[in-house]
């Protein structure tokens, strides 16, 4: 009862201030629906049963005489329409409103979406039987301007709504890259040591070439002798560079770009030049055990 009274007043009011600057024809009128306000805002408070009875009378024959049935019928087709557009425009709001509240994002750069004046002018309109005609003209362009206003804040907190959650989605991406990062990082740091190129070399033999224990034995060996298992191997003297002392190291760019950090790109750099040249790590060990070289 508040709300409707508080959006009957407003329609009131607006009404009483038009029916001030128009001419005769619609004074009389603005008059008439005046006194039916009047009745309106009091009925179910003060007002007796005859003189409810004769309200509904009393307008219509006051709306028929002045705006006749096509202006009526156009007049009750607007209010229907505006009912559904404002109802949507509600739920819209109110389903917004509530996932951002749900999702705990930061949307303050948008106002919250107020539909409190909306509702109320629906809720008059939803009784438009038993107003008179210009208050239902007059409530349903209230509550179509109040329509605008709440689709307009809708979408202004779905555009902050929409920034927020890509921030926070940008936010996670850096948090997961950074993350990948560092455990590339620490992969490549562990893959490096003697013990992680080993192991690197023996997996990476194995599904490559279908090499044993044995050929691995006869390539620790080998690479023992040339680097000591050391990436960052490199010889003054000829300029042989990394685990399998490649000359010049950067022959070892056809393996990956990686070749002067990486010890797997360098293992298998190396692997394949055995393969093409030796067959295997022990005709390659042979070899450099008769010429001190490979």
């Amino acid at each position: 009862m508040l709300q409707k009274t508080r959006a009957l007043r407003r329609a009131s009011e607006l009404a009483a201030a038009r029916a001030a600057v128009t001419r005769t024809p619609l004074l009389v009128l603005g008059t008439a629906a005046a006194a039916l306000v009047g009745i309106t805002l009091t009925v179910g408070v003060t007002a007796a049963p005859a003189t409810g009875t004769a309200q509904p009378a009393a307008s219509a024959a006051i709306t028929s005489q002045a705006f006749g049935a096509e202006p009526l019928t156009r007049i009750a087709d607007e209010a229907v329409m505006t009912v559904s557009k404002g109802k949507d425009a509600v739920a819209a709001a109110d389903a917004l409103t509530a996932e951002v509240s749900a999702s705990g994002l930061d949307v303050s750069a948008a106002a919250p979406v107020d539909t409190t004046p909306l509702e109320d002018d629906l809720e008059t309109l939803d009784d438009r039987a038993t107003l008179p005609l210009l208050l239902v003209t007059v409530a349903t362009e209230q509550a179509a301007v109040e329509t605008e206003k709440v689709v307009a804040e809708t979408a202004a907190l779905q555009q902050a709504y929409t920034a927020a959650q890509e921030q926070k989605a940008a936010e996670e991406a850096a948090r997961v890259a950074a993350e990948q990062a560092a455990a590339a990082a620490a992969a490549l740091a562990a893959a490096n040591t003697v013990d992680g190129a080993k192991a690197t070399a023996q997996q990476m033999m194995a599904d490559r070439y279908g090499w044993g224990g044995d050929q691995f034995s006869c390539l620790n060996s080998l690479w023992n002798k040339e680097s000591g298992w050391n990436y960052r191997a490199y010889n003054a003297d000829g300029g042989a560079t990394g685990i399998p002392q490649a000359l010049p190291g950067s022959k070892m760019a056809s393996a990956g770009a990686d070749w002067q950090t990486n010890a797997a790109t360098q293992i298998a750099w190396g692997l394949k030049y055995i393969a093409d040249a030796y067959g295997t790590p022990c005709s390659a060990w042979g070899h450099s055990q008769a010429m001190n070289w490979y």
